[in-house]
């Protein structure tokens, strides 16, 4: 395959909602550009993008492929999105790379769901957008009202470079005012006839000519002073400020399309060889110590790999883009993240699950390597003279979904873990570990959908029965008073025995808090507990009564219990316990007698100290419409929400609460339901907070009932 230069390269995203027909647009793209010779169908599964063993089932993406075709001698990478908002991963990826996104929208259904939440994503990303209005030969196709609603919605800039004719069954002519020309499409699509607009459609066309005219030298001042002196700008003109205003992000065009019927596919390659910014026209990226890349092939070189997959028969396949310098067969890269060199031993362009082998890429092109030893998705590769620059990583969104996970037979445990561990090597929003503290294998990720899919994964393909359910709550326990207690640990079994005693006072830890003076300090120990928090001992011995080699064992006994709390078995934290008094015995005191002897001490006066549960508090941000505010607030109230504060975003509203992690439970499927998917929502952890009383009773009374089933 030629070698395209940077110039020659365009890289877009198609994004949108679901069914909007981005895979089918993206068929329609490779067969006018001559890069496969029959178009497949999402409903007979053989597409070029959707080739995943769960896309073919489900006929609609879950991730994003990686495609190219061919236009005017211009090499077009494209990256074919999910519309589910549970695989926003893969839509961010795209995006980073992306140099513009093309947001297909239903001209049957106008701007929906999916719609609103990719702009969302557009914005964040900064990439410009041009819209590709799709199914304009169905019956209920309104090309008017979609314009009306696209304006309404994201504002003025949206801009008309086309419209259709007669929208709707009979379907098949297109007016472009770029070109001042109509395209007339045979049946079943094809190669259009252009022809002059008939007199019927002139007037209407020349109006809005006018406005695009002015529209375009308004982005430019050059091109302002050039139109009032002349009052029109030739074709070459208007297509440099139509390029300045896509990067600038103040002109989002609008290009018409039936994918399905291949119509105004030809029209819109030619739109993007001609008019969409190459990698070198675009800003450059940032590294991590605020150097810029550029686009430009003869600087180091520097690649970013934006997405894994892992392949049968084939292993691991990293894709990358290359943001400056040009890349060869068998080169030598650096790692600087994880300090270590890779060979790219082949390289390929990809069009979904087909390869072709290159022998070079250059800056801007997008392409795939297999077999890196020691590098992932968002890793850096470098040529040694740019050695140590690093690409900020992708900004993923965090887990809004979490399932507890274990196989049916408990021998496959080790198995899903593994599956899931390769699954969330590929999708960055998918997490998964085992937690020592909950005891259970935890799977987050974006939604109940996004979960479920990786629960087929592992069954469909794996053939390893699994099992989803609720997870346990990482409490935290605490005190909030002193309290004293003291235990002997005595044991005879005939030789030596074990004995110890210790008597202890507890107290809350704070930050800057007044030391207790009813016994002298003489020795601190205080420990940063993994989990949060502090744990702090006082050694307060007069007179040997204890000797000083025991104290590290009072303080694993102390320890052990902190990570195993008496109230509810979560952790414990912020607790200051000081050893004042105690006895041993010559001959039967040993480390373990006062480990035990302080594990219990600590245990009674625990009990004693006005023991609280404290719960995880997440910070959340609801983006959710006007009409759906109430409706969301009274969900949130029952859920224990404070609310913190209202804001605006765009035509939405933005709730920012604070929720207690055990009222956020599916609430994911829960806002889906009340705002029938329009509303969107984020989440961090924020603190620990004691719990209501009530509901500490009942944790109380769950866990006896749990220790006495136990025993």
């Amino acid at each position: 395959m030629k070698v395209y230069q940077t110039n020659e390269i365009r890289n877009i995203a198609l994004i949108g909602g679901a069914k909007s027909g981005k895979t089918t647009l993206a068929e329609a793209m490779l067969f006018e550009g001559g890069v496969i010779s029959r178009r497949g169908t999402v409903e007979d599964k053989n597409t070029v993008s959707d080739y995943r063993p769960i896309e073919l089932e489900r006929q609609n993406s879950v991730s994003a492929s990686i495609l190219y075709t061919l236009a005017d001698n211009k090499k077009i990478n494209m990256l074919d999105t999910p519309g589910f908002d549970d695989f926003c991963g893969e839509v961010i990826s795209a995006l980073r790379v992306a140099d513009t996104a093309f947001m297909v929208v239903n001209g049957q259904n106008g701007v929906e769901v999916g719609t609103e939440i990719t702009w969302r994503y557009s914005n964040r990303a900064n990439t410009p957008v041009v819209f590709v209005i799709n199914h304009l030969d169905q019956e209920n196709a309104n090309f008017d009202e979609t314009i009306r609603q696209l304006k309404a919605q994201f504002g003025k800039n949206i801009t008309l470079m086309q419209y259709p004719v007669n929208a709707g069954t009979g379907f098949n002519s297109i007016i472009d005012l770029l070109k001042m020309k109509m395209f007339v499409y045979p049946k079943g699509g094809g190669k259009p006839e252009i022809k002059d607009i008939p007199d019927g459609e002139k007037g209407k066309a020349e109006e809005m000519y006018a406005a695009l005219m002015e529209e375009l030298a308004s982005k430019d001042e050059s091109l302002m002073e050039v139109f009032f002196d002349k009052g029109v700008l030739t074709e070459e003109e208007m297509l440099k400020a139509l390029k300045t205003g896509l990067i600038s992000r103040t002109i989002f065009p609008v290009m018409c399309v039936c994918a399905k019927q291949n119509m105004g596919v030809g029209r819109l390659l030619d739109f993007i060889a001609g008019s969409v910014p190459a990698p070198n026209e675009m800003p450059g990226t940032k590294t991590k110590d605020g150097k810029v890349l550029k686009c430009n092939s003869s600087d180091p070189t520097s690649a970013f790999i934006f997405k894994t997959s892992i392949e049968q028969h084939l292993g691991e396949i990293s894709y990358f883009k290359v943001y400056s310098g040009e890349i060869t067969e068998a080169m030598d890269m650096i790692n600087p993240a994880r300090q270590s060199k890779e060979r790219l031993s082949q390289l390929f362009v990809v069009n979904g699950k087909n390869r072709e082998k290159v022998d070079k890429m250059v800056a801007g092109d997008i392409g795939a390597t297999i077999k890196l030893k020691n590098t992932y998705t968002g890793n850096t590769l470098n040529s040694q003279k740019n050695a140590d620059d690093v690409i900020e990583k992708t900004v993923y969104p965090e887990p809004k979904f979490r399932t507890a996970v274990k196989a049916k037979n408990t021998a496959d445990d080790e198995k899903i873990s593994t599956i899931l561990h390769e699954l969330a090597k590929m999708d960055p929003t998918l997490i998964m570990g085992y937690s020592r503290e909950l005891k259970q294998m935890i799977l987050q990720g974006q939604g109940e959908l996004h979960l479920n899919l990786a629960k087929w994964h592992v069954e469909t393909l794996e053939k390893i029965p699994v099992e989803y359910y609720a997870p346990r709550i990482p409490y935290r326990e605490t005190i909030t008073k002193p309290a004293k207690a003291m235990y002997r640990h005595k044991k005879q079994s005939g030789g030596s025995g074990q004995f110890g005693e210790v008597h202890m006072l507890i107290q809350p830890f704070r930050e800057g808090m007044t030391e207790q003076t009813e016994f002298p300090i003489r020795g601190r120990d205080v420990t940063e507990l993994e989990w949060g928090g502090k744990l702090q001992m006082n050694n307060c011995i007069v007179g040997g009564s204890i000797d000083a080699r025991f104290m590290p064992a009072i303080l694993k006994g102390v320890m052990e219990k902190m990570e195993e709390g008496p109230l509810t078995g979560s952790y414990a934290r912020d607790i200051v316990f000081n050893v004042y008094d105690g006895k041993m015995h010559p001959v039967d005191s040993n480390e373990i007698s006062f480990k035990l002897a302080g594990r219990q001490a600590f245990k009674e006066a625990f009990k004693n100290a006005g023991p609280k549960i404290l719960e995880p508090i997440y910070d959340i941000e609801v983006i959710v419409p006007e009409d759906k505010m109430g409706e969301v607030m009274t969900d949130l109230q029952g859920r224990r929400a404070v609310i913190m504060g209202m804001d605006s975003e765009g035509n939405y509203q933005k709730i920012l609460a604070k929720v207690p992690l055990a009222e956020l439970n599916r609430y994911s499927t829960a806002l889906s339901s009340i705002t029938s998917g329009r509303a969107t929502y984020g989440m961090k952890f924020a603190e620990y907070a004691q719990v209501p009383g009530d509901i500490q009773d009942k944790l109380l009374k769950a866990y006896e009932e749990q220790e006495n089933e136990e025993e």
